[in-house]
């Protein structure tokens, strides 16, 4: 339960990378104790940032971020960072603890895994983990410290049901300050009651309370008023406009009112309010399919699994051709990312894969991208010396890629613009299958039913793993492999 006692307070903050490229301007907004927020915007929009000044990370450039001195704060981010995942489990939780102090934590560490609902020997080491598992040590990082502000940066990416249960369970009984970036609109739901909303293109920040649906439904009645309030200032300015350069050819007193016209409409203009462009979804868009495949392009006769820390061979009869739409499940660590790794690198014993046919894959952690390239050129490998370049920047604009973004490096851009660069890359590719893994992780709501009509539609071969239920139901399946 929320009270009336601030806890973080943001005054006329400023911040950029880029001078010529502000993120935030004038931002202004608090945040009571005991509340949870979801901290909402488009991807790129500087969500991630605010999460940095809030833990120090970052300083204002002019303003001031006024936190009490006393309270603790601790951050959940979305992927373990490079050094950490050489660490067993109890020098990755030792680390973030804060108390040196503590001699033998393992019966701390014990009760988070079962809050976060792993079982982890606590000498294995962190890279041996799925992206799954990863999410949940991550977040238990976080909970380890006990803070008395939470941060949690996309937390559902990579979760199974069962653990995105437990994070919504744990959540609604935190009593401590909470803020989430997050995409998924149900678990939202559980539990926000304010949602912090960021323009990227005023580069301010809204405070709306209530739940996460109602916001949002507040959000959109705010839009169209302003969009309708612009129409009609934008019609009365052209309408002074046209009077005043009728009166502007007269003599005498009627110059002087047209120039007064002239003065009311740039009046009219400057108060209209700046349309929120970033609630604009991408555009909808096919993947083609290579030319001239038919067949099974892919067989699978058997899968290794690991269940309980050990690795089992499971026999399986799938065949896939074209048009065929397979969803494989799971829980977290049972081995399905390594499957699709391993079928993309041909390293799996009992799949047979066609030698000619052409895989898009789409990986959770894009680590299938290099990161050290520009986005251009990223894009411009996948679609060849051929593609007219007019055609490119038109294809990547309909994912929102704008030219700035096109100049930027990959390992650069936020998660969510990762994820768009991927999607736009397979367009490009024109694969014989697609194998994709949590393609909805990072990706802005908005995007996702249209980003699901396009896998819908996709007429090659299909492997798909998601989590999210209401994405799968939009999509058809023709096959279903449950490694469980």
């Amino acid at each position: 339960m929320s009270t009336n006692e601030t806890v973080i307070s943001f005054k006329n903050v400023d911040f950029n990378y880029d001078p010529k490229k502000p993120i935030l301007e004038e931002v202004n907004f608090n945040v009571r104790k005991g509340s949870k927020i979801t901290l909402m915007g488009q991807n790129g929009a500087g969500k991630s940032t605010i999460f940095k000044l809030i833990n120090w990370g970052l300083k204002p450039l002019i303003g001031s971020v006024n936190i009490d001195a006393k309270l603790t704060i601790a951050t959940s981010y979305q992927v373990v960072k490079p050094e950490d995942k050489e660490l067993t489990v109890q020098a990755f939780f030792r680390k973030y603890h804060g108390d040196e102090s503590v001699f033998n934590i393992d019966k701390e560490i014990g009760e988070i895994l079962r809050v976060v609902g792993l079982k982890a020997p606590l000498e294995r080491l962190v890279k041996d983990f799925s992206g799954g598992q990863q999410a949940r040590l991550l977040l238990g990082a976080a909970l380890i410290q006990n803070p008395d502000i939470l941060l949690l940066d996309e937390p559902t990416n990579n979760l199974d049901k069962d653990g995105i249960w437990k994070l919504t369970e744990f959540l609604q009984e935190y009593k401590k300050t909470v803020i989430v970036i997050s995409h998924d609109a149900d678990f939202l739901n559980s539990f926000t009651d304010g949602v912090l909303y960021l323009d990227v293109y005023t580069q301010k920040v809204e405070m709306f309370v209530g739940n996460y649906h109602d916001v949002v439904e507040q959000i959109s009645r705010k839009i169209e008023k302003e969009n309708m309030a612009n129409a009609r200032l934008a019609k009365e300015a052209q309408a002074k406009k046209e009077q005043a350069n009728v009166f502007a050819h007269k003599w005498g007193k009627l110059r002087a009112v047209a120039k007064k016209m002239r003065e009311a409409a740039e009046e009219m203009e400057d108060s209209m309010v700046d349309k929120r462009k970033e609630d604009k979804a991408i555009n909808s868009f096919r993947i083609p399919m290579q030319e001239d495949i038919s067949g099974v392009l892919l067989r699978i006769n058997s899968v290794h699994i690991i269940r309980d820390g050990e690795v089992e061979v499971q026999d399986v009869d799938i065949e896939l051709r074209r048009d065929d739409h397979l969803l494989l499940s799971g829980p977290n660590g049972i081995g399905k990312s390594t499957l699709l790794q391993k079928i993309v690198s041909g390293e799996e014993d009992g799949v047979e894969l066609t030698s000619w046919v052409k895989i898009g894959y789409y990986r959770q952690d894009f680590s299938n991208l290099n990161f050290n390239q520009t986005v251009y050129e990223c894009l411009r490998e996948a679609a060849g010396e051929n593609m007219p370049e007019q055609e490119l920047r038109k294809t990547a604009a309909g994912f929102l890629l704008t030219w700035e973004l096109m100049k930027t490096r990959i390992g650069d851009i936020s998660e969510g613009q990762k994820g768009l660069v991927a999607f736009c890359r397979l367009v490009f590719l024109k694969p014989g299958i697609l194998i994709l893994d949590e393609p909805t992780n990072h990706i802005n709501f908005r995007h996702i039913p249209i980003i699901a009509e396009a896998l819908d539609a996709f007429e090659g071969g299909m492997i798909l793993v998601s989590h999210v239920d209401e994405f799968v139901w939009q999509i058809r399946m023709d096959q279903y492999l449950d490694l469980e």
